[in-house]
């Protein structure tokens, strides 16, 4: 081909060159190259039109006086139900809320009682429909309460084989547990729409949760499989990190800690999670096994270092409450290497690290100094408390006496000799004057 093109335009020039006259490398000659160059596309054009041609004229198309292609009719499309309407519309505000949004999570209520509304106006007759039921159950059980699904009950509409998901449902959420197992979890959740799957699955695995916790879990994977980047997937993620906490799986918590802090850490309520994170992670005991504060110190390093920093300070409290005190010492080291010294959170730090390190051997004289030199005036009620308390233990640790250098005057007889008590002076002389008592009780003839 390039051959053949070289040789159109040797020609081209040739002709232009024999008629006009001009020498090359002038401006004519120019325009001529380039002129050749248009020849060359028209004529390639041209070449490939002409199979594309015979095509259209062998179909009996493209020729001349041919009719127009009548226009394609769009694919009819069936308008949403207004319960799909308003559980599509809560969908993706509760997206918003997984992502963080306040303003999504505030005008929640507001669009949880205008569907409800809306809903409850419809006539009798569109509780027939299934998908109506499916949206409605949707609806109630992703927030909107048990009201919705009693009017709809009190229609007698409800087809026959949607009365179960009904009544379970309801069931579930007036808190009556045993009859929401008998009929919820009767219900394939992976055989219905994705909508309602994920959050049948979620509702599921909450029923079972306490007498099979196995079995929750995989409806929690099921729910987070159904509904993926959604606040049910957010939902799930946050409760099966703490049913595996209390399984001790160590390695699913790890991996599903790790991906919540990464993809779900803004949420409206990751707050809540962190706080019960942190208790869950003390229960496990990071300091029990060699390395684990390195995957400890893996999961927490998944979030942005202000985010951290707070992690780490819950960790440290919630170790202190639970007597963990290797967990603590580590969590508050890591948070002073995330703060700025003088900060609240650097003072609460210290605070969690010396009272950890009070009953630790060698330690005790830097545990009180940092105790004393903490400054109470910007500690919380309960930090305050938590101080109070490590300076009483450090005072019992530090005036507990040492045993006398020559044993105390022997109690006179009487009837608790035979005990073995401590050999302090107070109690000789309690002993010395319940001795005497007993005298004078004898002497009285009682």
């Amino acid at each position: 081909m390039r051959g053949f093109s070289g040789k159109v335009a040797h020609l081209t020039l040739s002709l232009s060159w024999k008629v006009w006259g001009p020498a090359p490398g002038s401006t004519w000659w120019a325009n001529a190259k380039l002129r050749s160059r248009l020849a060359i596309v028209a004529l390639a054009m041209g070449l490939c039109a002409q199979p594309l041609a015979y095509a259209a004229d062998s179909h009996g198309g493209g020729g001349h006086g041919a009719a127009p292609a009548a226009p394609i009719d769009p694919l009819p499309v069936k308008p949403y139900t207004v319960p799909v309407e308003m559980v599509r519309t809560l969908q993706l505000l509760q997206d918003r809320i997984a992502q963080g949004s306040g303003p999504a999570h505030t005008g929640q209520r507001a669009l949880l009682a205008h569907a409800e509304e809306r809903m409850r106006a419809l006539e009798p007759e569109a509780w027939a429909d299934p998908v109506n039921i499916r949206a409605a159950v949707t609806f109630a059980l992703g927030g909107g309460g048990p009201a919705l699904l009693r009017h709809i009950l009190a229609s007698s509409k409800v087809p026959a084989d949607s009365t179960p998901l009904v009544l379970g449902s309801l069931a579930f959420l007036e808190g009556r547990e045993k009859e929401a197992r008998t009929l919820l979890t009767k219900i394939d959740a992976a055989s219905v729409p994705v909508g309602l799957g994920a959050q049948l699955a979620l509702t599921q695995s909450a029923l079972v949760v306490r007498d099979d916790p196995a079995q929750s879990i995989r409806l929690l994977d099921l729910a987070r499989l159904l509904a993926p980047g959604t606040l049910v997937e957010e939902g799930a993620l946050r409760r099966e990190i703490f049913v595996l906490a209390q399984g001790n799986d160590l390695v699913k918590f790890e991996a599903l800690a790790i991906q919540y802090l990464r993809r779900f850490r803004h949420s409206v309520y990751a707050g809540n999670f962190r706080q019960r994170f942190a208790a869950a992670l003390t229960r496990l005991d990071f300091g029990a096994e060699t390395g684990r504060f390195a995957r400890l110190q893996a999961m927490l390093d998944e979030i942005e270092p202000e985010g951290r920093r707070d992690l780490y300070l819950l960790v440290a409290r919630a170790a202190l409450d639970q007597g963990k005190n290797a967990t603590a010492i580590f969590a508050a080291e890591r948070t002073v290497t995330l703060t700025e010294p003088g900060t609240v959170a650097a003072i609460r730090a210290r605070l969690y690290r010396a009272a950890a390190l009070v009953v630790v051997d060698g330690r005790f004289e830097e545990s009180v100094e940092t105790l004393r030199m903490t400054d109470r005036s910007v500690l919380a009620a309960a930090d305050r408390d938590l101080l109070d308390a490590a300076l009483a233990t450090a005072r019992e640790i530090r005036d507990v006496p040492g045993v006398p250098d020559a044993p105390p005057p022997a109690p006179e007889p009487s009837r608790l000799a035979a005990r073995e008590l401590p050999t302090t002076p107070a109690i000789a002389r309690a002993q010395g004057a319940i001795g005497q008592i007993d005298d004078l009780m004898r002497k009285s003839g009682r």
